[in-house]
């Protein structure tokens, strides 16, 4: 059997594997005809471990497909399906009957997982990707191409000579990367051309997102990858609630990078748990008064906009349909501080939190102490009353999106880190990348970025045509990009062996940057079992939903 053959059988096997897992658990976990989240919690390792092998199966299905594009393509689609089929069955091993399974999951592939994991093979792939320091072509149109070069040199001049100094003294980003980024366009790529940005519809409308985030990850994350996070965030929530006037209003100076923002949703006590906020914002006349605190508001200092999710609707028994969006002005600062206090009293207040990576943008918590917000500013207006969490979460499906590309601009840095030095290190007399260790573990990063980098662009694809299942997908890619991106920078430093320790060296800096990919923008375990299982679930029951009994 040909390399995709393989691969073609492996997809086939483990999709069966995954849909017969999720019809038995769905059943033991259905209530009064629906997902109960209750049950769910009763099976927390399994739902979570089938969530995560789903989140693979849709990467190796996308890569797979992607195969028939040449024998690069088709080696690194069966090399992902068989490290997913080698994962598949560890997590199985032992626990046949809360799968739902019989013993002997995937016997009926052994010899295609085997041909998959065959070291010759391995150290085979590894030789193209230590020659190129590519997980495979990219095969994207011209137009395409020619936006990810841009922005490739861009991060190659502006950002990558700056990104070890800002890492390690925990600096501000530069004003000449954020006004270079703002003249290239960089923050209108996903807004309309009617409000100022380049988006004109189309199925690769978010392709230019995906590829740009990913070319400035690579460059850093901090510094640069992650500036568009937070427009695309706020920019899709005005778009899907504000009134015409807010994106006549807002939309021009996001697109142009005149004003920088944040997004101030997570609390102290509620994280993941949105539909718990306690923040505050009470009508007086005209205005909304706003009391409370924030954490890990990214880039709140500089900003010029933020978005606050705050109560609206002071009984609590609502939970997320008592929470608003608002969109803050305040004044930009520099540093690791800021305080601000309005004509009529109202404050805000916000102190960096210091973080092992991610540096640049700064991660604050910040406090609003009867903080004065025109009813002009709330999204939607009255119209926007109660829609805060709706809004909140579908913005979050282009942010996840996004986040992805940040994770794969990351695992594409430490890949090319891990095999430059390996090609000049010698050990016992030999060059790192002759051993076949080294050669097997390059050949699994480059596998496991280009699933990720493949079903990324599907998903973009998938979004941009408002696809049912989009929002679902966005959340599968994220969880599996972020979390193989922890493995992939762990494997490059390794390879550098004591130098990859030192700070001297980037892929340090790649290796504490990526363990944050998995927290924010849904953390790992929350966006498992609370997204992506309860989703295929209640998928299996027939699609009649879930409930929180």
């Amino acid at each position: 059997m040909s390399h995709l053959e393989h691969a073609s059988a492996l997809v086939e096997a483990m999709r069966a594997v995954v849909d017969r897992s999720t019809a038995d658990l769905a059943g033991r976990c259905e209530k009064d005809g629906r997902i109960s989240a209750g049950l769910v919690d009763e099976h927390q390792t399994v739902a979570y471990d089938l969530a995560s092998v789903s989140s693979a199966v849709v990467a190796a299905e996308e890569l797979t497909a992607w195969g028939d594009k040449g024998d690069t393509e088709a080696a690194l689609a069966l090399a992902f399906a068989a490290d997913t089929a080698a994962d598949l069955r560890g997590r199985v091993l032992g626990r046949e009957q809360e799968w739902g399974l019989e013993v002997g999951v995937l016997d009926e592939v052994a010899d295609a997982i085997a041909a998959g994991r065959d070291t010759g093979f391995l150290s085979e792939l590894a030789e193209g990707v230590l020659r190129t320091g590519e997980a495979g072509p990219r095969h994207l149109p011209e137009d395409l191409e020619m936006v990810r070069q841009t922005f490739r040199r861009f991060a190659e001049e502006q950002v990558m000579p700056r990104a070890e100094e800002i890492h390690r003294h925990d600096q501000d980003i530069p004003d000449e990367i954020i006004s270079g980024l703002a003249e290239l366009g960089c923050f209108a790529l996903s807004i309309p051309s009617e409000h100022g940005g380049f988006a004109e519809g189309g199925d690769d409308e978010l392709l230019n997102m995906v590829l740009v985030t990913e070319e400035l990850s690579r460059g850093s994350l901090g510094a640069a990858g992650s500036l568009i996070t937070r427009p695309e965030i706020i920019g899709t929530a005005i778009l899907k609630g504000g009134t015409d006037e807010q994106k006549g209003r807002w939309l021009p100076a996001i697109a142009s990078g005149e004003k920088m923002c944040g997004v101030a949703v997570t609390e102290p006590d509620f994280g993941s748990d949105v539909a718990g906020v306690k923040c505050t914002a009470t009508r007086d006349g005209d205005d909304w008064v706003i009391s409370g605190v924030k954490t890990w508001c990214t880039f709140a200092g500089k900003a010029e906009y933020l978005l606050v999710l705050a109560r609206t609707d002071p009984d609590r028994s609502l939970g997320h349909r008592g929470l608003s969006l608002f969109v803050i002005d305040k004044p930009s600062f520099p540093g690791h501080e800021f305080a601000h206090s309005q004509d009529d009293g109202g404050r805000i207040e916000g102190k960096a939190i210091p973080t092992i990576g991610y540096r640049g943008m700064h991660s604050f918590e910040v406090s609003f102490d009867g903080w004065r917000v025109p009813h002009a500013n709330l999204i939607g207006e009255t119209q926007g009353l109660g829609r805060g969490f709706y809004l909140q979460m579908q913005a979050f499906s282009n942010a996840r999106l996004q986040t992805a590309a940040r994770a794969q601009g990351v695992m594409q840095a430490a890949l090319e880190e891990a095999c430059g030095y390996a090609k000049q290190r010698s050990v016992f007399g030999s060059p790192l990348a002759g051993y076949e260790l080294t050669r097997t573990k390059i050949a699994r990063m480059a596998a496991l970025l280009a699933a990720c980098r493949v079903t990324s662009f599907a998903v973009a694809r998938s979004l941009a045509r408002g696809e049912a299942t989009a929002g679902l997908e966005a959340s599968q890619l994220k969880q599996l990009s972020c979390r193989v991106a922890e493995w992939v920078t762990r494997e490059a430093l390794q390879i550098h062996g004591g130098y990859g320790y030192a700070e001297e060296y980037t892929v340090s800096r790649l290796f504490v940057d990526a363990r944050v990919l998995s927290i924010f923008e849904g953390a790992d375990e929350v966006l498992a079992l609370k997204v992506i299982a309860k989703q295929i679930l209640t998928d299996a029951l027939g699609g009649s939903g879930s409930d929180a009994a």
